[in-house]
């Protein structure tokens, strides 16, 4: 197996698709086992509260982000995972800029302002680090190893968004059958935020645009007891079919000319 693009001959280790599977686990593990000890501990069990959000969200998901960046410095993948060296046509920005206008407008600013800046700061941290954490195991170490194995870039981008939404089938557990309709939503988010990182040519902004879109979609939804529906909160979710259909339409427009793909 070659060794990672972008990063210097002696300075990388080499990762194996079985131990990738590993790390993925483990990511997982300390989220959600990690998740339901502090849940037990603290006698928190949603994020209407500051505490809540500290211990259902900052403490795992702090645990799992540096978790992932731990083992992205053991393997010596900190320039290809951060730094993308396979460039996009421009028109592709057209994917971070739907996502940033759906999620402006998706925000319920009126149940934030409720909680108080706090509250809000913490939120916003605690869903950058879902973004970071996220981003750097799937389209992070996850892009890094399948170029790694020499798959063509639309097989990367296939199996790194495959994966990405398979994990979530780990939802069937508290979430039965619903969890498989979300794993194919959350399949195509992944092929965003991977079109998100090859046109940005690095990581940062789509682990930003991942926790901004899931900070709009808490905000509606599950900061407030008994809050009532947001309308804008079908913004962010209603980008998922306009972007499939103009990717669908621009696909063979999204690789550089003379590129394999």
């Amino acid at each position: 197996m070659s060794t990672p693009t972008s990063a210097a001959p002696g300075t990388v280790r080499r990762l194996s698709y079985p131990m990738f599977a590993v790390i993925v686990v483990v990511y997982l593990a300390i989220i959600q086992l990690g998740g339901l000890a502090l849940e037990h501990l603290s006698g928190e069990d949603d994020f209407f509260t500051t505490r809540g959000v500290v211990f259902g969200m900052i403490l795992p998901l702090g645990a799992a982000l540096a978790f992932t960046y731990g083992v992205i410095t053991y393997l010596g993948w900190l320039r290809p995972v951060l730094h993308d060296d396979r460039p996009t046509r421009p028109w592709v920005w057209v994917v971070p800029i739907v996502f940033v206008v759906a999620i402006a407008a998706g925000i319920d600013y009126g149940a934030l302002a409720e909680k108080g800046w706090v509250y809000v700061l913490v939120l916003l941290v605690a869903t950058q680090f879902v973004g970071w954490g996220e981003e750097g195991i799937f389209r992070g170490i996850g892009v890094t190893v399948l170029r790694a194995h020499g798959l063509t870039e639309g097989r990367v981008a296939l199996w790194s968004s495959v994966v990405f939404g398979a994990v979530h089938l780990t939802n069937a557990i508290g979430h039965g059958l619903s969890a498989l309709p979300q794993a194919i939503i959350v399949s195509l988010a992944g092929y965003f935020f991977y079109l998100i990182r090859r046109v940005s040519r690095g990581n940062a902004l789509n682990s930003v645009i991942h926790g901004l879109f899931d900070f709009a979609l808490l905000s509606g939804v599950a900061i407030l007891p008994d809050q009532t529906f947001y309308p804008g909160t079908l913004l962010p979710i209603l980008l998922y079919p306009v972007l499939a259909i103009i990717l669908l339409v621009k696909r063979r427009a999204i690789e550089p000319v003379g590129a394999t793909q």
